[in-house]
């Protein structure tokens, strides 16, 4: 099984911006399905976005919340998956966390989850 560290969480104004990272250790994402999910207080946990991860190719999918603000993208080199929040809101508030899998089955693979806080 592949294990997966999320940083780059922290605290940041509405409009603003960060980057969180998913990186695997264990094996590389190649052949896997990568994505990020968040949970908000009182909340179940929800899908933001998607990468599912070829040698030749990448394919993505975003929930309709994020379309336009968020870009899910990898670095094959660094064995990292990124997740860039742009245009941030308040209920943008969540742990964020990523996760993997083989490409077609569940996700098997969750990080620990890293805090975003958005002030308004």
């Amino acid at each position: 099984q592949v294990q997966l560290v999320e940083s780059g969480g922290g605290l940041v104004q509405a409009g603003g911006s960060l980057r969180l990272s998913c990186t695997a250790s264990g094996r590389t994402f190649n052949n896997y399905h990568v994505g990020w999910f968040r949970q908000a207080p009182g909340k179940d946990r929800e899908f933001v976005a998607t990468i599912s991860i070829s040698p030749w190719s990448s394919t993505t999918s975003y929930a309709d919340s994020v379309k336009g603000r968020f870009t899910i993208s990898r670095d094959n080199a660094k064995n990292t998956v990124y997740l860039q929040m742009n245009f941030l809101k308040p209920e943008d508030t969540a742990v964020y966390y990523c996760a993997a899998g083989p490409t077609g089955q569940p996700f098997g693979s969750w990080g620990q989850g890293t805090q975003v806080t958005v002030s308004s």
